[in-house]
């Protein structure tokens, strides 16, 4: 199971950035295409803040960490496929936990524009524990699912502050445990390629 989660994952993730990525072009006898900032790839680049709700809550306090996020563009103006991986370190709150759980999540999906720099964007794909021995977890990945609102407030040509509030739902990591859930908050520095 932990095997295909992981090439399940991976799969995905090449598979976006394959298919988007590629582009015919022909512009034999023609003047160059000029290419607005909307339809090209975006890059992303920032802290995420996130707080545990549920089982979560009850062993660990916050987290924090960063995410790196690319925006291929389908739809211009309105529809992108997104791949997202980051890291996260929940800070244990009690002294029944021994460490701090730490995550890898690796994510793709679809972010949809319905009016202008406003946002809904929704992700799959797995999280990845980094420290399995370290808090007794005995999967060493884990299912993730995150939907998403958010602004994208422009800097001035290609580029943008990206602020975007998530719930984030992981499977369990123990074969008798519950999920991990968390909200997070995520402000990115976006810039065209």
């Amino acid at each position: 199971m932990k095997t295909s989660l992981k090439i399940s994952a991976i799969a995905l993730s090449l598979t976006a950035l394959f298919t988007l990525n590629v582009k015919a072009q022909d512009n034999r006898g023609t003047e160059p295409t000029k290419t607005t900032n909307s339809s090209r790839i975006k890059l992303s680049v920032g802290p995420d803040l996130a707080l545990p709700v549920g089982g979560l809550s009850n062993a660990y306090s916050v987290g924090f960490g960063g995410s790196v996020q690319a925006d291929f563009p389908v739809v211009k103006d309105q529809l992108f496929i997104t791949v997202n991986a980051g890291y996260l370190n929940f800070f244990k709150d009690n002294s029944n936990v021994g460490n701090d759980l730490q995550l890898i999540p690796v994510k793709a999906g679809l972010k949809y524009f319905p009016v202008k720099n406003f946002y809904l964007q929704g992700e799959a794909g797995a999280s990845f524990l980094a420290n399995k021995s370290d808090i007794g977890a005995t999967n060493s990945a884990s299912f993730v699912y995150a939907p998403q609102i958010g602004y994208q407030f422009g800097l001035g040509g290609s580029n943008y502050l990206d602020a975007g509030v998530r719930f984030e739902g992981n499977s369990k990591f123990t074969d008798l445990g519950k999920s991990n859930n968390f909200f997070g908050l995520r402000v990115a520095y976006s810039f065209g390629l």
